[in-house]
């Protein structure tokens, strides 16, 4: 019936934000040395909420919703933690240590959002899932190879308060995801995290403040650029980055919050050190390690183990013959 489908329904779009997400290290790499690092947050963040904006129009006539001015401050605080704060550490991270290494860090985020779900949400926590991310926070490591990279710690201590104030973002989202649905959930957080954004840049700009960020060891967030970079090899890419990567992505994103539960969703990010490799092999010919292989064995067992339980739910549903 309707809940088998709802159900099956949630588990594609997880799939679909995983396929979309792994893509876009590949993306940012074709245009990596052409724009800013927090230039290209703010643009890819503003271009997917603009993108968005019909979308949630429809999705709140639907539901018979609509934004107040009592909503804004909620939406503003989300697109902070998730726009502001957690997407400015992580371009931090990435500037101490690699960026292929953040990126599976990064991919924990599960383990912060089951804990977070479990006190915020009161999600419960199964016996299948902390198994599941016993393995793959051991596909992490294996990926990571702690033996044999020298890393900075202070990278490393970046990149995980990047992905607890991310996962922050995605439980808070789940939360009005019920009222407003996850295309606006999204549209909005983009929307508000981007103007604050836009005035971090704008501030930063200012002389004095200018001149202090530089002299504190902060010239990643001074005097930063808003229309460099643009040409018409740069411009596909940018368009998939901000309308697909980041629009269409994060609406996935939240639609399976909405269909699943907030752990559910979160196994797009131990999908995506599975996926991106893979991609990057066939795309950009990169080569898998065999602790990167080890490490993409170990997550992928993982995510079966934790969405075995759900399928099998699935399976059991009854199912409406079509007429």
């Amino acid at each position: 019936g309707k809940e088998w489908f709802r159900v099956k329904r949630g588990y594609w779009y997880i799939i679909l934000t995983a396929v979309i997400f792994s893509t876009m290290e590949i993306a940012l790499k074709e245009v990596s040395g052409s724009f800013h690092p927090l230039q290209m947050t703010f643009t890819r963040f503003l271009a997917g909420g603009l993108f968005l904006i019909p979308f949630a129009a429809r999705t709140l006539k639907k539901k018979g919703a609509s934004l107040g001015w009592k909503d804004i401050p909620g939406f503003l605080l989300l697109g902070f933690v998730g726009m502001v704060l957690s997407m400015s550490v992580y371009q931090m991270s990435v500037k101490e240590v690699p960026a292929s290494v953040v990126a599976v860090l990064f991919s924990s985020n599960p383990i912060f959002t089951a804990v977070l779900a479990f006190f915020m949400l009161k999600e419960s926590i199964r016996r299948n899932q902390i198994a599941a991310l016993l393995l793959e926070i051991g596909g992490i490591l294996a990926i990571i190879n702690p033996f044999h990279i020298s890393l900075s710690p202070y990278g490393v201590l970046l990149a995980m308060i990047s992905t607890l104030l991310f996962a922050v973002y995605g439980v808070m989202g789940k939360q009005r995801c019920a009222r407003f649905g996850g295309v606006v959930v999204t549209c909005a957080s983009f929307l508000c995290g981007s103007a604050e954004m836009l005035f971090m840049i704008l501030f930063s700009r200012l002389p004095m403040v200018n001149k202090w960020l530089a002299g504190s060891g902060l010239e990643l967030f001074a005097n930063i650029p808003l229309l460099s970079g643009y040409s018409w090899k740069t411009l596909p890419w940018m368009l998939m980055i901000c309308i697909v990567n980041t629009g269409l992505g994060f609406a996935c994103y939240f639609k399976a919050m909405e269909e699943t539960s907030a752990q559910e969703t979160s196994l797009v990010f131990f999908l995506k050190p599975v996926l991106a490799p893979v991609f990057a092999f066939f795309i950009l010919g990169e080569v898998i390690s065999w602790n990167m292989g080890l490490g993409i064995a170990f997550i992928l067992i993982g995510s079966l183990l934790a969405l075995l339980p759900g399928l099998r739910a699935v399976q059991k549903l009854p199912k409406t013959p079509v007429a």
